[in-house]
């Protein structure tokens, strides 16, 4: 079992930034993809960033982003603290959302409950 708490959130003009955070508790494995998601009011939810560990000593992490929030956004982990972070820059109306924190473990999604962001024009 995996319990996810997400912090951070908050009010913040547009072009500000805030740094979001995760952290685990439970068992993590090296398979874990993990994931930040967000969702607008009347809109689905939707990916915005992901992080999935290397599986060989010498290959890269792979971590990718949505379209939306390239260049804006970057999502680190620690992996002594099992803390996800999601530090968003350039900040835009359009990514007023609730931020969920996941882990995607081949059939099973843990999520946590998320952490409001507005940003206001």
């Amino acid at each position: 079992q995996v319990q996810l708490v997400e912090s951070g959130g908050g009010l913040v003009q547009a072009g500000g930034s805030l740094r979001l955070s995760c952290t685990a508790s439970g068992s993590i494995t090296s398979i874990d993809i993990w994931g930040w998601y967000r969702q607008a009011p009347g809109k689905q939810r939707e990916l915005v960033a992901s992080f999935k560990r290397a599986g060989r000593r010498n290959d890269a992490d792979s971590v990718n982003y949505a379209d939306s929030v390239k260049g804006r956004f970057t999502m680190s982990r620690d992996d002594v603290k099992e803390t996800l972070y999601l530090q968003m820059n350039s900040l835009k109306p359009e990514d007023t959302a609730v931020y969920y924190c996941n882990i995607h473990r081949i059939v099973i999604d843990y999520w946590g409950h998320g952490t409001q962001v507005t940003v206001s024009s």
